[in-house]
């Protein structure tokens, strides 16, 4: 991943309504979801939808496919780990102590989930 393209994706990111996307549709699976069920969920109008999606999609970060007159919208796994990858790795050189704490973080975030 080249320094453009993470830029891109990070701007895409930093949005509430953006982050919150992409948490739905990675919960959401290789599946996705419809655009219509996304609206209805988060509670957007369909045009803002579509503008926060496109730019998420421009990014890398979701992708969208047609099924019958409805557009699924899935989370792009692979750019998603391409962004974390570059964070992690070409920004911070692996660092040991960055790399702790995201294993930190997650393993806080496994004994919380339920609570």
């Amino acid at each position: 991943m080249r320094a453009a393209e993470a830029l891109a994706a990070l701007s895409a990111l930093a949005s509430e309504v953006r982050l919150a996307l992409v948490r739905r549709l990675v919960a959401a699976g290789e599946e996705g979801l419809a655009a219509g069920a996304i609206a209805r969920e988060l509670g957007l109008s369909p045009s803002r939808l579509s503008f926060h999606l496109a730019e998420l999609e421009r990014a890398g970060l979701v992708r969208a496919r047609r099924a019958s007159r409805n557009v699924i919208y899935a989370a792009d796994h692979d750019g998603i780990g391409r962004v974390i990858g570059y964070l992690l790795n070409d920004c911070c050189a692996a660092h040991p102590r960055v790399s702790a704490c995201c294993r930190l973080h997650a393993a806080h975030e496994d004994t919380t989930a339920g609570h």
